[in-house]
């Protein structure tokens, strides 16, 4: 099923991006609608919505593991993609491997010591929360620091979306998730470790 999530994600994405003609009107509600719920993201359950299985759908209005896990990764893209002509997403997995995973992108930034304090202030905390409506919410603010801080990179939201879903999963599914985004954040490459150390010497 994750796999599937991240497949419909990907979908979804390249039809708003469009190949350099997005569909700024679906864009912009996704930017002003926090939730699936909002009001706003109203405009955007159709194609939502068409990209779905049936099974994937809400049955008594309370969104789905689903929904929530894509519908969050979309409104993240919007958010990253907002005042960018080239597209800010790419898978970082197979053959056109050009983006990087959302973690990993964090932990690039961590490398710059006058964002690091302030960047561990805010992962840290959110690598501890249980609840999803929270680390959802701590994510949103994570989206908007890497816009401003890293132009260029290319972040695979589908996978962002596979991870979303897990982490509204079990306690065994969740605690996957954050394992994996702590490795990415916190793993340093050798090669930056040395040079690190050469820097302080």
């Amino acid at each position: 099923m994750s796999q599937q999530i991240k497949e419909i994600t990907s979908r979804i994405i390249l039809g708003l991006y469009r190949k350099g003609h997005p569909d700024k009107a679906v864009l912009a509600s996704l930017r002003n609608a926090p939730t699936i719920t909002s009001p706003r993201a109203q405009q955007v359950w159709p194609i939502l919505m068409a990209n779905l299985d049936q099974n994937q759908l809400s049955r008594d209005g309370i969104p789905t593991r689903e929904e929530v896990a894509v519908y969050t990764a979309i409104r993240f893209y919007a958010i990253h993609q907002q005042g960018r002509e080239n597209e800010v997403y790419a898978p970082a997995k197979g053959e056109d491997a050009k983006g990087t995973p959302f973690f990993t992108a964090l932990a690039k930034l961590r490398g710059n010591e006058e964002l690091r304090t302030a960047m561990d202030r805010r992962v840290q905390p959110l690598l501890a929360t249980t609840n999803a409506a929270g680390v959802i919410n701590g994510l949103t603010h994570l989206v908007s620091i890497l816009k401003a801080n890293s132009p260029a990179v290319k972040i695979d939201y589908a996978w962002l979306a596979q991870d979303l879903y897990g982490l509204q999963g079990s306690y065994e599914q969740a605690n996957r998730v954050r394992l994996r985004w702590g490795q990415q954040y916190f793993w340093v490459k050798q090669a930056d470790k040395n040079e690190g150390e050469n820097t302080n010497d």
